[in-house]
């Protein structure tokens, strides 16, 4: 087991830091509102960002997503790799691929994932002919897709132009995600892998966005360190004091937790090995871990960090929305003994 980066992701997680840093700046980022930037996923994709995962990895991607998440920047690089370029390289036809996946890469398709949180109902149905039926009340970046990828009531994956979609209506979640209510009626679609695919792709999804959180978290601890030491009360910085660094220090320990965890969900994967376990106790990490990191950071702002406006609170409005996306660390740690016993129980 090794997570050391190779040449190549190492390189992309470099360029990947350097685009985020520039562009994905504070007033930009107020500047779009509840909105994506459109000029900075232009600019990854220039870059070639998106269509490297699919020799990066997962791994690779988890890097990436870290480098998005220290400035929550406002693209849809997580869900068109996770339900776009990976799950279309993994369970496509040669034929699919050789379609979708250029225009993935080049940033021309924009997927997101329709997929409910470990507990809901799957209320998309769909026919005989690949006409979906249904709707999902909530699907991250549906406002900037040109594609979605449903999951049916069945567990069997479709993707469907945006487009075909009968309404897609706005809708706001805690983090600024582009997200939309999608009504299907009678959408054509076409068929993405075989039952598995969905365990696959879910699993795939909980680990990038494991690793989400952890770039997420890991800025809000960087701005709260960067305020405690230049904060003074009664003539001393904040950051000597003993409960202020107690805190610091846990929430370092969970990045830490969330972060190792991810690794190794995404470099099992990346060698074909289970890794089903895995990326389910990386997103456990990510929800229970990720919230006590941004409530900390927002916390050791004192009053500063109950400005709405203030950078800090959009890392704390991210790692709340992570905490809860494809489940919460209950439903998740649930599925997760329950797999464990399954497991064991097999002969």
């Amino acid at each position: 087991m090794d997570f050391t980066p190779t040449e190549e992701q190492a390189a992309a997680r470099d360029l990947a830091a350097r685009i985020f840093g520039d562009l994905a700046t504070p007033e930009r980022l107020t500047a779009a509102g509840t909105g994506s930037d459109p000029e900075l996923w232009k600019a990854l994709c220039a870059a070639g960002l998106v269509g490297a995962v699919e020799e990066l990895g997962l791994l690779g991607l988890v890097l990436l997503l870290e480098e998005q998440g220290r400035t929550t920047a406002q693209v849809p690089f997580a869900s068109t790799c996770v339900y776009g370029l990976l799950a279309v390289a993994a369970h496509g036809s040669p034929e699919q691929r050789e379609r979708l996946l250029p225009g993935i890469g080049d940033g021309s398709v924009v997927v997101c994932g329709a997929f409910p949180a470990q507990g809901g109902v799957r209320a998309v149905r769909a026919s005989a002919q690949g006409e979906l039926t249904g709707t999902v009340p909530v699907v991250p970046w549906l406002r900037d897709a040109t594609h979605v990828l449903v999951a049916d009531e069945h567990g069997e994956l479709w993707l469907t132009p945006v487009t075909d979609a009968t309404r897609v209506e706005p809708v706001e979640l805690t983090a600024p995600w582009s997200a939309g209510r999608l009504t299907l009626d009678g959408a054509a679609a076409e068929g993405l892998g075989a039952t598995e695919a969905h365990a696959d792709v879910l699993a795939t999804a909980r680990t990038a966005f494991a690793g989400l959180q952890a770039g997420v978290c890991a800025g809000s601890l960087a701005r709260a360190v960067g305020h405690v030491n230049t904060r003074e009360q009664f003539g001393r910085p904040l950051a000597t004091r003993q409960a202020v660094q107690l805190r610091a220090a846990d929430a370092y320990m969970d990045i830490e937790a969330i972060r190792v965890t991810a690794y190794e969900a995404a470099w099992r994967r990346d060698a074909e090995l289970p890794y089903a376990t895995h990326a389910l106790t990386a997103a456990w990490w990510a929800s229970e871990a990720g919230r006590r990191v941004v409530d900390t950071g927002q916390h050791l702002h004192g009053g500063a960090g109950a400005d709405l406006d203030h950078p800090v609170h959009r890392h704390f409005l991210w790692g709340r929305q992570l905490d809860a996306y494809l489940g919460c660390g209950a439903e998740v740690l649930q599925e997760l003994g329950e797999l464990i016993v399954s497991e064991e129980a097999r002969p």
